[in-house]
């Protein structure tokens, strides 16, 4: 496919940039901005005032202890939870199996 411009050139010729050494226009000097006031930026803010920040306590008060932890019951707590996951669990995987079991009888017989 063949794509043109209106102008007849190629189109990869209409677009790429005039060859630096054939003779053509003369280079033009930027224009000058023209004369008048700039802006001189915002102005500045005032400083704020010395009393802006609300009161600071100097000393914060002591972290509170934490009530002490009875290791031997958290021990049986979480021996008794494992036992009960570990049930549940098998109780679930047989009830499973029973209804995979039924399931592949009834397609086979």
């Amino acid at each position: 496919m063949n794509v043109t411009t209106p102008t007849g050139v190629p189109d990869d010729a209409y677009w790429q940039r005039p060859d630096p050494n054939t003779p053509g226009e003369p280079d033009r000097p930027a224009p000058e901005p023209a004369p008048g006031p700039t802006y001189p930026g915002p102005p500045r803010t005032p400083p704020p005032s010395a009393h802006w920040r609300p009161p600071t306590i100097a000393s914060p008060p002591p972290p509170r202890s934490l009530p002490p932890q009875d290791m031997d019951a958290l021990d049986e707590s979480e021996g008794s939870a494992r036992t009960v996951t570990y049930g549940v669990g098998l109780v679930a995987a047989a009830i499973a199996l029973i209804l995979l079991c039924l399931l592949c009888a009834r397609f086979l017989f």
